[in-house]
């Protein structure tokens, strides 16, 4: 147990290090890019996925490490836990789905109880930023061709 506390810590300091450069190159990179309106909010979307697939991916590796290499707790529900099981079990956690098919057992228990939460914050992080730029490049006119 003791483990799995700094890594939940590290955790969260590293999604939230990830989300604030990543958006804060986007907002950059969309404020110099020669287009403009509906293709920004595409661009901004896809790249906010992206950041979130990255960041899934984090919690995924620590928890292929802290099962297979730390081994301070396991995984139950699946016959044997392959590399694209520890993703899809954090996507379900960070995204608060939750299906239960694949559940931790252990210490591992902890971090994934703190990743939802995380989740959370960085997915209502990513919806204000969003609106955001809607309203920067989004024009409600009726005569706006773009």
């Amino acid at each position: 147990m003791i483990l799995s506390i700094p890594l939940s810590i590290a955790l969260v300091l590293a999604t939230v290090l990830i989300h604030y450069e990543g958006l804060r190159t986007l907002s950059r990179g969309l404020a110099a890019a020669r287009t403009r309106g509906r293709r920004n909010v595409l661009i901004a979307i896809l790249a906010i996925f992206l950041i979130h697939v990255v960041e899934i991916g984090l919690y995924a590796l620590v928890y292929w490490f802290a099962d297979r290499i730390f081994g301070i707790g396991g995984f139950a529900g699946a016959r044997e836990l392959g590399s694209f099981d520890y993703f899809y079990f954090s996507a379900e956690t960070f995204t608060t789905l939750g299906l239960g098919d694949i559940y931790p057992i252990g210490p591992l228990r902890l971090i994934a109880s703190i990743e939802p939460i995380n989740g959370l914050l960085l997915l209502g992080w990513s919806t204000s930023f969003t609106f955001y730029e809607m309203q920067r490049y989004w024009s409600v006119s009726p005569t706006d061709k773009r």
